[in-house]
């Protein structure tokens, strides 16, 4: 009987836990359910735009940029520029103390304006030189119209011209026979010799006179007319003992050389008028020739005149000219081109030297951001591709630009590839200034009305996609693909889900230990896209 009651005391345990353990199932996940699923976050599929972005860093440079440096020795003396001034192209900047500029440039200011002189006589028409081209063209003219058509009256003129070359030559040769005789005759040198003792005797009386006066020359007049006279008596001596020396001296070199080329000179015309004459009363054909390519040449020379410089001497006269500034140049230092003044680096009174920096200047018109893009990200960069610009130095501020330049060869560092690229700024303001770090966004595409997710709602498992759909059965987990993402979001692509669904944020453990396709209070699988 014992042993029957614990039995049956058994059985009715047995089936109470039995009850109970159903009862539980049935009843406590579907409470524990209801409450998990009340703190679950979760965001709703959505239609709406999405902007994809490549980010990198890089650093802020102007537009043109220059480092300016003495190029001459001296001592600094005016300086035109100040820190922060706005200049233009060719202006003065600074300029080299005048009394410390070298020999060179000093000289380089005297050539400037020679050459400036020759360049614009080359350019204005010299009309003396040109009414003399045209007095030669006229006799070169009436030259050979002697040669083809001797006039009586030419002929005559030619004699004349013979006779006169003559007298000429019979002039030299006596002058030259004459320094072989001694520069004067006897009588000539005894004159010059009488001339010199009167004047020494007047001399000597002019100096007892004024030894017999009284008194200073610069105080008493008498004083001073004797003074005079003896000054005026003692020149006229002295001229006329230089004239007795003359007559007395042997020639020299130079006087003998001059008084030989003037007989030469004179056989020469001779020989000319001779020739000419010749000419006229029985022309040859040689002569001829020889008169109309005078006549020739004459009008050649003519027309260069009246036409202008020749190309080439131009050429030489604007190279001594540009030589000459680039030397004197030396001396100052000029704006290379309109732009704003970033640094001074000299003062007045300063001792500089070739090399020695003073300035350096910038083009802050327009700024451009040089950035480093990955190899992975390059394909999708392309010219005009907008962009977003911030600097950790500007808080609270953000700028725009674009792309415009692209790099083409990849450069490696510390095993990454990455290729330049240029990014024009659109609205630079006096904020942004040359070398600041400045954060880059590339916009790479943008595109309205697609289903779109969070980044954060995204799992993956082996490479493959899939989000937690919250339904009325329970939790799914749903495969997708991903199309065009940015930093935040990302384009979703599936065939199973529409817009408007809710999908999990945070799952618990447990439903984050489930593989995908696998469902929570739900007999329906997970769809493929």
């Amino acid at each position: 009987m014992k042993k029957n009651k614990w039995l049956i005391i058994g059985a009715v345990v047995l089936v109470v836990l039995v009850v109970g353990f159903f009862i539980v199932r049935q009843v406590l996940p579907a409470q524990l359910s209801a409450s998990s699923q009340a703190s679950l976050e979760t965001v709703r599929l959505e239609r709406g735009p999405l902007t994809t972005m490549i980010g990198a860093t890089g650093s802020l440079r102007s537009a043109q940029s220059a480092v300016i440096a003495w190029q001459a020795s001296g001592e600094v003396g005016q300086i035109n520029a100040k820190l922060g001034q706005t200049v233009t192209d060719g202006e003065v900047l600074a300029e080299l103390a005048p009394d410390s500029l070298s020999q060179s440039i000093l000289q380089a200011q005297i050539d400037v304006i020679n050459a400036q002189t020759a360049l614009d006589e080359l350019y204005e028409p010299d009309l003396v030189l040109i009414a003399q081209a045209e007095q030669t063209v006229q006799d070169a003219q009436e030259s050979l119209d002697d040669l083809l058509n001797p006039t009586p009256l030419a002929i005559a003129e030619a004699e004349k011209a013979v006779l006169a070359a003559q007298d000429a030559l019979e002039d030299a040769q006596y002058d030259v026979d004459r320094l072989e005789r001694g520069r004067g005759s006897d009588e000539q040198i005894a004159l010059a010799r009488a001339n010199y003792l009167i004047a020494e005797e007047v001399y000597k009386q002019e100096q007892k006179d004024y030894d017999k006066v009284r008194g200073d020359p610069s105080e008493d007049t008498h004083k001073a007319m004797a003074l005079t006279k003896l000054e005026d008596a003692k020149a006229k001596r002295d001229r006329a003992l230089a004239s007795l020396n003359w007559y007395l001296g042997e020639p020299d070199e130079a006087e003998v050389a001059e008084t030989m080329n003037a007989l030469a000179l004179a056989q020469a015309q001779l020989e000319d008028a001779q020739q000419h004459l010749a000419d006229l009363q029985n022309p040859t054909q040689s002569a001829i020739d020889l008169a109309q390519a005078n006549l020739d040449e004459a009008k050649s020379n003519l027309t260069d005149l009246k036409d202008g410089p020749d190309e080439d001497d131009v050429t030489i006269a604007q190279t001594r000219l540009t030589q000459a500034e680039a030397s004197l140049k030396l001396a100052s230092l000029t704006a290379p081109f309109d732009g704003t003044i970033t640094d001074v680096q000299i003062m007045q009174g300063d001792l500089v030297s070739p090399g020695t920096t003073a300035f350096r200047m910038d083009d802050l018109s327009v700024m451009y951001v040089d950035l480093k893009v990955s190899e992975v990200d390059i394909q999708q960069v392309q010219v005009g591709q907008p962009v977003s610009i911030t600097f950790d130095a500007i808080l609270d501020r953000e700028y725009s630009g674009e792309v415009t330049e692209i790099g083409q060869y990849g450069q490696s560092s510390q095993g990454v590839v990455s290729f330049p690229v240029v990014i024009k700024m659109s609205d630079p303001d006096e904020w942004v200034k040359p070398g600041m770090t400045a954060v880059a966004n590339i916009i790479t595409s943008q595109v309205e009305d697609i289903l779109q997710l969070p980044n954060r709602v995204i799992q993956e498992d082996n490479g493959k996609k899939f989000v937690y759909v919250m339904g009325p059965d329970g939790v799914q987990t749903v495969y997708i693909q991903v199309g065009r993402s940015s930093d935040t979001a990302s384009e979703i692509l599936s065939n199973t889900l529409e817009e408007g669904d809710e999908i999990l944020v945070n799952p618990p453990s447990d439903f984050m230990m489930m593989g995908p396709g696998q469902m929570r209070n739900s007999s329906s699988s997970g769809g493929q896209p």
